[in-house]
């Protein structure tokens, strides 16, 4: 029997939330929104809030141990006062800290979330990890996302844990593998069981500059799953969340709800979505438990704050469903 149901790997961020004033300015160029501000010039901020122990992997581990899994967090802390209270903000969601390795040589990452009319723009600074995949005890799951440069090593050691294990693998590139591109993933890939990405990067890894894409959601798709992965999920925005496992494709709208901050949707939909498959569910109420964790989050500020309990979960998707 495995002792966890799942095991994420991934770095541990510091979040300062700033919204940003009305006057900031929007503007769009081949295809791609910018956000223009005044240079150089002091920018007020509305509001500030710090949230510590937050990042792609940290918000899964702590959401699936929310929705009753045992969950166990493979991450490095900086050695500062910060490190010190995220490992005690894991210890108390329950998450096994087994697999927490102490930086005594640099300090904690950290994130400026610059907030706008209910969306975002992150500014990502990952301190460089000494990475080093752990012996880890079996689990059923495996999530990997987001990690600073230097983590090739986890190339190899992932896949060969998977291989004797048997778990399953979610893989969630966070902005340092998106830029490496799929090739360096190749044997990764192989032996994934959920590629989740957004729908912008999933153009970026495959090279599509056309927006939409020739052939929409599904050529994003199809290119996807070439590389090897079992399932391939695309999330996009207001227009919901596609997934395709090779032979059907699946569509599920998002659940239409007040919008206060976008930080963690993404992270929240991989946590239902994951979380789902882990309870023995199929594709199609997997898309539901994600888009459900989704529109609970980003009526919070922070990506852990709006992560649900199964109970709470179970019954948003009622309350929400009955709302349509």
């Amino acid at each position: 029997m495995a002792k966890f149901d799942v095991i994420s790997i991934g770095d541990t961020q510091y979040d300062v939330f700033l919204e940003l004033e009305e006057k900031t300015k929007l503007f769009k160029d081949d295809g791609y929104q910018y956000l223009g501000v005044a240079f150089p010039e002091k920018i007020p901020a509305k509001k500030y809030t710090a949230v510590p122990a937050v990042g792609n992997s940290a918000n899964v581990a702590i959401g699936a141990s929310r929705l009753g899994l045992k969950a166990a967090f493979y991450t490095h802390l900086g050695s500062d006062q910060v490190g010190k209270e995220e490992v005690e903000i894991f210890k108390k969601e329950k998450v096994a800290t087994d697999y927490v390795v102490w930086d005594k040589e640099r300090g904690s990452n950290f994130s400026a979330v610059l907030n706008y009319q209910g969306d975002r723009t992150i500014i990502v600074h990952h301190e460089h990890r000494p990475y080093k995949l752990p012996k880890f005890a079996d689990a059923k799951w495996v999530y990997y996302s987001s990690l600073a440069e230097g983590h090739d090593i986890l190339h190899h050691e992932i896949p060969e844990y998977v291989k004797k294990s048997g778990a399953k693998l979610g893989f969630n590139p966070g902005s340092f593998q998106i830029r490496e591109g799929l090739e360096p993933y190749r044997e990764l890939l192989k032996v994934t069981s959920v590629l989740l990405v957004n729908k912008q990067e999933a153009q970026t890894l495959l090279g599509v500059r056309e927006n939409p894409p020739t052939g929409g959601e599904k050529t994003l798709l199809q290119g996807l799953k070439e590389w090897g992965p079992e399932i391939v999920i695309i999330t996009d925005n207001g227009n919901g969340s596609h997934a395709f496992d090779g032979k059907e494709y699946f569509h599920r709208d998002i659940f239409k709800v007040p919008v206060i901050e976008m930080t963690g949707a993404g992270d929240a939909y991989s946590t239902g979505f994951v979380a789902a498959l882990a309870y023995g569910k199929d594709i199609q109420t997997a898309m539901t438990w994600g888009a459900a964790n989704a529109a609970s989050v980003i009526q919070y500020i922070g990506a852990r704050e709006g992560l649900l309990k199964k109970d709470e979960l179970e019954k948003r998707i009622l309350n929400l469903v009955e709302d349509v």
